[in-house]
């Protein structure tokens, strides 16, 4: 894909949506943190249905450790895996008390040795709570990145360094929203939407749906 299709692609993806949010809903770093570790295999609605509840009188790593495995469980039941995601978050909360006074840390270094969290995790962190350039690749974004041709790579890790190359900067800051919510919505996975699409004739897909 030449410089100049990367270009209009993220200035069309721009104007349509021109301060693009996760739709994951928080008031804090930490409780940015706390949902995404829960976002892992499961939607952004379940999350926010489980967090309405449990921010509303936990939101601080104390608090939650006060909570213990069993009223947080009772939290978070809904979502998939939620044994092993509150053995983490808690895990977390107490080394954020111990090594961080309470807060989240602002590097990648210090993030991925949270339990439960990795660089895409990380990523998100730097990214919608800190405002940092860095461009988290899920599934939506790998899919998108690999189908348009923006990026294609045979993993999660080529995706994201082929992005950081090929992205203008002044679009890095929001191209991980961009590129999930298009992913979500429109070049969805089993049939994208390609009639509706906004790139479609500066994506590299071949069989486009009619």
């Amino acid at each position: 894909m030449t410089p100049e299709s990367l270009i209009e692609i993220f200035r069309r993806l721009r104007a349509a949506n021109p301060a693009p949010r996760t739709e994951l809903v928080y008031a804090s770093p930490f409780e940015l943190l706390v949902s995404v570790i829960l976002s892992a295999q499961a939607t952004d609605k379940s999350v926010n249905l489980a967090t309405a509840g449990l921010f509303r009188t936990t939101n601080t790593p104390a608090a939650l450790l006060g909570l213990g495995h069993r009223g947080l469980e009772r939290h978070i039941k809904r979502i998939g895996l939620y044994r092993t995601k509150a053995k983490n978050i808690l895990a977390t909360c107490k080394q954020l008390i111990e090594k961080h006074d309470g807060s989240v840390p602002r590097t990648r270094e210090e993030l991925q040795a949270l339990p439960g969290v990795g660089r895409k995790t990380a990523n998100v962190i730097l990214n919608t709570a800190f405002g940092e350039p860095t461009i988290a690749v899920d599934t939506h974004i790998f899919r998108v990145a690999n189908r348009t041709g923006i990026a294609r790579g045979k993993d999660v890790a080529a995706v994201e360094t082929k992005l950081l190359k090929v992205v203008p900067d002044e679009f890095k800051l929001d191209a991980h929203h961009w590129l999930i919510l298009h992913g979500r919505y429109v070049c969805k996975a089993r049939r994208p939407d390609c009639p509706t699409c906004l790139i479609r004739d500066l994506c590299e897909f071949k069989r486009k749906t009619a």
